[in-house]
């Protein structure tokens, strides 16, 4: 399961309304492909329809889809929003990742 934090909530309700998506019925989509410096790289797109292979469940009142292949690599990670200086936005904290890249946007294991 993912976990989304408070300021991931709020960024998501946000962004969801800009993209013409309704936080109360569409799904955030969460997954993982191969790519990035360090082999994994994260995916994270809204989206109103659910495959028959996706794992469905909420978090923090935030509905999340993640395809049966991406699952098991995201299995207790966070998802954070950080609005700092640095502009990083959202942040995946997987702890089931051996090595990330500078960048927070790609890992391995």
């Amino acid at each position: 399961m993912i976990k989304v934090s408070q300021q991931a909530k709020t960024q998501v309700i946000k962004l969801m309304k800009a993209d013409g998506f309704s936080y109360n019925e569409d799904y955030v989509r969460v997954g993982v492909k191969s790519g990035g410096c360090s082999g994994l790289s994260y995916d994270l797109n809204f989206d109103n329809k659910t495959n028959e292979d996706d794992k469905i469940y909420e978090d923090n009142g935030v509905k999340i889809i993640v395809d049966k292949k991406s699952f098991l690599y995201l299995i207790g990670t966070t998802l954070e929003f950080s609005g700092g200086l640095n502009g990083k936005g959202f942040v995946f904290n997987n702890p089931n990742a051996n090595r990330t890249c500078g960048c927070g946007e790609s890992f391995s294991l």
